[in-house]
Order: structure tokens, then C-alpha cells, then sequence
């Protein structure tokens, strides 16, 4: 159990949580939530042992083992499966011990280290590795190619492979769905809700946190609140919390009306003055309750867009890719698409299918192998993608980029608008190269919204965007009236404005007949399928799965081999002891040797019998122990 008691924890000068109490029981699935800068960071440091806090207890069981994902990856020439598995510390420490037993010729040790291999689920190790990989959108060619060879993006991927790997007592995992797209945020939401250890999620996507966390940890004006629920119930208790609030705030009002009226009427009459100093004092105990009100810096809608040509844009039997030398190769083929002003398109399609070289196509930064792609007139395209952020100047700030985009408006009504994507102040002022990923996504979509596009080409918007500007966007993107096409595996935004869904699969691009209900059913057919192909593909590995076979059958033999010497020693020393019990059974039965005024040789015999009954019983037990582990252990086919 972790148990919080009155902790006070700091940032540098920055007070960030003060008086926080509460208990985390084993198996509890928490999602910690807050203000981008409240501290939810921090507290993960503080759980690690990496920011202690500055006064208060914190109590987490000395033998739990915590899992979090790393924020760097080395460019190594491990493959990514031994990456994966090197999150399981104690099955690589075992391995290594195993080698080290087996060059050594020490027998006992080898049989005591597969016993353990066996116990910590050592002989599935790798194919939950790869398993992992898959779910996160590796294919079985990526599982052997060297860490150094992954991108930025696929590099945090393996990271939280291998925290997954690890056999945690606590997993602590900051924005994991960041960098996944929507086939394995869901892969991702099935694999936590079977964790059964402790879990601690901090989350921007209110569909991912509703479906996995029983309970949410709130950080707000400085304390850590514990609420039971999902992120669905908290809000519901939250705005009754607020309700109340004001409710309380309003009848405190009217009293305060009512003394204060009191007060002014009477205090200059000396018949009512005590009664007058006794209201005065009333109110200058009186606690004071603040109005209720709900924190959001983010207010910003769509300009109108200056023109709205039907179609926007048509896309004429194209087919989609890249050349590589003078050779093609073809991703989407034969592509028939008509995007008309007011229509709200999702895109989906599992990791690789092609909905980013979709949306390039339509963004005419990729030109069609074949086909044609027609633009409306008039046509102003917002395009929004993660590789865009990169092209922001780090050494300008918010405003220099909008002067910068149009220079004919007035500064201080850039200032107006970029105060809606909370660029305040010297913030606005301030250099974009010192921003997080959410405050330069703010402002690429800032910059955007700007130019009054009458297509939107949005590819994952909300990777790095925080709860409350995720809802700010889903509003502006409902009163939107242009067209849009989205990639997002945020599904509370794809369900709030999205009308209708193309599936990217197969090289096709098709009508989607269903919701995201309904799109969670296709993804487990489509792994079921590749199950099944995977089964259907093994003869043609007979090698490789011969030599695994081969590997695993004598890892096999090897565990047994110790429990099969020994039973074979007990076994022996059990038939050499048996004669000797007869015969002294014989011996202590015959009626002269009671008769014998001597009575040392009877004591002899009685003790010896003793002994080896004592002898043999212990040899039965561990006879029986020794069979129920062989029995316990996997068979040898």
C-alpha cells in the first residue's frame, strides 16, 4: 500500500501540493490529472525517490518494484525484442547466472536457476516481448533491427515496451498514449485494464482514462484529492462540488447584504451601537467563500473562411507513394475521394495502413503516382502535423510569428488573439525555442486557425495538448464551417466532430459503415486474422522452429534433469534401507531378546529401528515433493 501522509512538495521555490493525505491499495488504477505546471510531473519524481518532499511521510513497500518509462532511449545496436526484454531486470540477471552455472559444471545451481526461470514465467519471456511490440505497432521484421535505427517517435514506443516487460508492483506511465495512433491506444487500454499491480496514469485523453482508473488524483489550487471513479465521475462530482460552491458563496452574499445593511443603518445610534459592533465582528470572522468558477485560459474559435468552393478538393482514381530511385511503390491505389465544405471526415486504420500519406496527398505535399488531385477554387488548406512544429523558429517569440504571417494587423490585436491560446504576457513575447511540445502545438494550430483555411487536414492535433485546450479545440471544430479530414487517436474528438469515417486498409480507401464501437470490432477481427496467418506460416519456418523446439526441449530437460538425479539418490538409499528394516523387524520379534538380563543389545536394535524409520519418512516426503514439481513442470514433447 502507498500511504500519503500531510505531504508538502516543492519544486525549487514553487510550493506545488501541500497537505496531501490519502492511501493507494495494491491494484488500484489511478489517473493523476491537473493544470499543465501543477505538478503531476513532480509527483511521479516524488514516487521514483528522484524530489523528496518537504515535509509529511511518504510511505511505498520496500520490496515493490516501480516501472516507469524512461524519457531518453540511446542510440544502441541492441535489437528491439533484447531491449524489450532487458525491462524484466531479474529474468536477465538469471539468464546470466544460468550461463555462468552452466560453464561452471555446478548442476545444483543450474537446477535451482531454471526452477526460478520457471517461476518468474522466464520460458514465455520473449514471446510476451515480441507480443508487447506487436500491440505497439511493430512488425516482425522491426523486432531484430537495432534500437538506433527507430525514430524519435518509435523510440518512446520501445520504451514503454520495456516498462510494460517489467513485473511491477507500480507502473507509473506520463502521457503514454502520446506518439501511438488509435489502433494501439486501444491495444494499449486492454493491456492496463489487466495489470494487476498499481497504477498510476497521467492522461489527456478522457476515453483512455474513463475506460482504465478507478480512481482520479487531482491536483488543484495546491491539493491532492483522491476521487473514486473514472475521469467521467470526477467531472460529475466535481461541477456538484461547484454547484455547492455557489450555491454557498450565493447565500453567503445575501448574509453579508443583510449585516452589512444592519451595520450602516444602526451603527450611529447609540441604542442599537452594541448590537451594530456585534454584527462588525460577525463579519470580520466570517470565513469567506469564493464564487465557483471553472479554470480555463483557452477561448478561441475558427475565423470564417473567406471563400467555400464545392468540391474543396477531389481526388480522381490516384494512387499514393513514394519513388525510391526510378522505383514506385504504390501505398493507396485507385483512390476516389470528394471532400465538400461543412464535411467533418475521421480517418481510420491501423498503424502503417497509409492515413498519413492520405492526408500528404490531400495536403499536396506528396503528388499522386497516378490519378489526379483537384483543388477547388479558391482552395485555402490548414494542414496540421507533428513534423510541423519543427519548422517554428525557436528564436522568435508567439507574436514575431504572427507579425511575421501578417503584418498588416495591428500588434496588439495578434496579442488579443494569441491570449485565447493562454500566449500571454511575456509569454507572447518570449522565445518559442524554450516551449514545451503542448505550447508549440498551441501555437502551430494558433498560427493556422489564423490564415481562415476552408480545409482542415489535421494529423494527430492533440498529441501534447492538455485536457482543458482538447476541449477548447472540439469546440472550435464544431462551429467550424469548413471541411476537415482528422487522424486522431483521441476518440472523444473524433466522436464529437467527426460525421462520418473512411477506413484505410489494404491499400483502399473506403466508406467506414459504423462508429468507433464498431471500428474496436474490426481491429480484434484483423488481429485474430493475422493470428491465424501467423499459424498458417509456421511450416514455412520448420527450421527456425525446429531449432527453437530444440532450444526449449533441452531448457526443458535441463530443469528437470537435477529433481531426476535426485529421486534416483533417494530412491537408492530407500532400497538399501528397506532390507536392513526388514531384518530388524525380524530380529525385535523374537521372544528371547526380552529374556536377556543384558538389555543393551534391545536398546541397539529399538534405536537403529528409530532412526531408519525416521529416515525413510523424510525420504517418502521429499520422494513425493520431488514428483509433484516434475509433474508441475511443462512436458517434454
Amino acid at each position: 500500500m502507498i500511504q500519503l501522509k500531510n505531504i508538502k512538495l516543492y519544486r525549487g521555490v514553487k510550493c506545488l501540493v501541500e497537505g496531501a493525505s490519502f492511501q493507494l491499495h495494491p491494484g488500484h488504477k489511478v489517473g493523476l490529472t491537473g493544470a499543465n505546471g501543477a505538478g503531476k510531473s513532480s509527483v511521479f519524481a516524488m514516487l521514483r525517490g528522484e524530489l523528496h518532499p518537504e515535509s509529511g511521510e511518504l510511505e511505498i513497500p520496500q520490496h515493490w518494484i516501480i516501472a516507469h518509462v524512461a524519457q531518453e532511449t540511446p542510440a544502441l545496436a541492441d535489437a528491439a525484442i533484447e531491449f524489450t526484454l532487458d525491462g524484466d531486470v531479474e529474468l536477465r540477471q538469471v539468464e546470466a547466472a544460468l550461463r555462468d552455472a552452466e560453464a561452471a559444471g555446478d548442476g545444483e545451481k543450474v537446477g535451482e536457476l531454471y526452477a526460478r526461470l520457471g517461476e518468474i514465467d522466464g520460458y514465455s519471456a520473449r514471446a510476451r516481448a515480441a507480443e508487447l511490440l506487436h500491440g505497439l505497432g511493430f512488425s516482425n521484421a522491426d523486432l531484430q533491427r537495432p534500437v538506433s535505427d527507430f525514430s524519435g517517435g518509435w523510440r518512446v514506443r520501445l520504451n514503454l515496451a520495456r516498462a510494460l516487460m517489467c513485473r511491477s508492483d507500480l507502473l507509473l506511465l506520463d502521457e503514454p498514449t502520446n506518439h501511438l495512433d488509435l489502433d494501439a491506444v486501444i491495444w494499449l487500454e486492454n493491456w492496463l485494464k489487466d495489470y494487476r499491480g498499481t497504477l498510476l496514469l497521467i492522461s489527456h485523453d478522457r476515453d483512455f482514462l474513463d475506460a482504465i482508473v478507478n480512481h482520479i488524483a487531482h491536483i488543484e489550487q495546491q491539493k491532492l484529492t483522491l476521487y473514486r471513479g473514472g475521469y467521467s465521475d470526477f467531472e460529475r462530482q466535481c461541477a456538484e462540488r461547484l454547484a455547492q460552491q455557489q450555491a454557498s458563496y450565493d447565500r453567503q452574499q445575501r448574509e453579508v447584504a443583510h449585516l452589512q445593511k444592519y451595520i450602516d443603518r444602526f451603527r450611529a445610534q447609540a441604542t442599537k451601537a452594541r448590537q451594530a459592533q456585534s454584527r462588525i465582528k460577525m463579519l470580520e470572522r466570517m470565513e469567506l467563500i469564493n464564487a465557483a468558477h471553472v479554470d480555463s485560459p483557452f477561448s478561441f474559435s475558427f475565423r470564417e473562411p473567406l471563400a467555400a468552393p464545392d468540391p474543396l478538393l477531389v481526388l480522381d482514381e490516384a494512387d499514393a507513394g513514394y519513388y525510391q530511385s526510378t522505383q514506385a511503390t504504390t501505398i493507396l491505389q485507385r483512390i476516389m475521394l470528394t471532400l465538400r465544405p461543412g464535411e467533418r471526415v475521421g480517418l481510420l486504420g491501423r498503424n502503417g495502413a497509409g492515413k498519413s500519406t492520405l492526408i500528404k496527398l490531400l495536403a499536396n505535399t506528396m503528388t499522386p503516382l497516378q490519378g489526379k488531385r483537384v483543388e477547388g477554387k479558391d482552395l485555402r488548406l490548414g494542414y496540421f502535423a507533428q513534423h510541423q512544429l519543427e519548422q517554428l523558429r525557436p528564436d522568435e517569440s508567439p507574436l514575431q510569428h504572427m507579425l511575421r504571417l501578417d503584418p498588416a494587423t495591428r500588434e496588439q490585436e495578434h496579442r488579443n488573439y494569441l491570449g485565447g491560446f493562454d500566449f500571454r504576457g511575456d509569454m507572447a513575447a518570449g522565445a518559442v525555442g524554450a516551449f514545451s511540445g503542448g505550447e508549440k502545438s498551441r501555437l502551430a494550430l494558433a498560427l493556422l486557425i489564423w490564415q481562415r483555411p476552408n480545409l482542415l487536414l489535421l494529423d494527430e492535433p492533440t498529441n501534447h495538448l492538455d485536457l482543458e485546450m482538447r476541449h477548447a479545440l472540439t469546440m472550435a471544430l464544431q462551429d467550424y464551417q469548413g471541411g476537415m479530414v482528422l487522424v486522431s487517436h483521441d476518440r472523444a474528438l473524433l466522436r464529437a466532430t467527426c460525421d462520418h469515417f473512411l477506413l484505410v486498409a489494404d491499400g483502399k480507401v473506403q466508406e467506414f459503415d459504423g462508429d468507433l464501437e464498431d471500428y474496436r470490432d474490426w481491429l480484434n477481427e484483423q488481429r485474430l486474422r493475422d493470428k491465424a496467418e501467423e499459424e498458417k506460416a509456421k511450416p514455412e519456418a520448420a527450421p527456425n522452429a525446429r531449432a527453437q523446439n530444440k532450444a526449449e526441449r533441452h531448457a526443458r530437460l535441463q530443469e528437470r534433469r537435477p529433481l531426476l538425479k535426485e529421486l534416483e539418490q533417494i530412491e537408492k538409499k530407500m532400497a538399501a534401507w528397506q532390507p536392513e528394516k526388514n531384518q530388524l523387524e525380524q530380529a525385535l520379534a523374537a521372544p528371547e531378546l526380552y529374556q536377556e538380563a543384558d538389555k543393551t543389545r534391545l536398546q541397539t536394535l529399538q534405536k537403529r529401528q528409530a532412526e531408519l524409520e525416521q529416515q525413510l519418512t523424510h525420504a517418502e516426503e521429499r520422494w513425493l515433493g520431488l514428483h509433484e514439481q516434475l509433474e508441475a513442470l511443462p512436458e517434454i514433447d
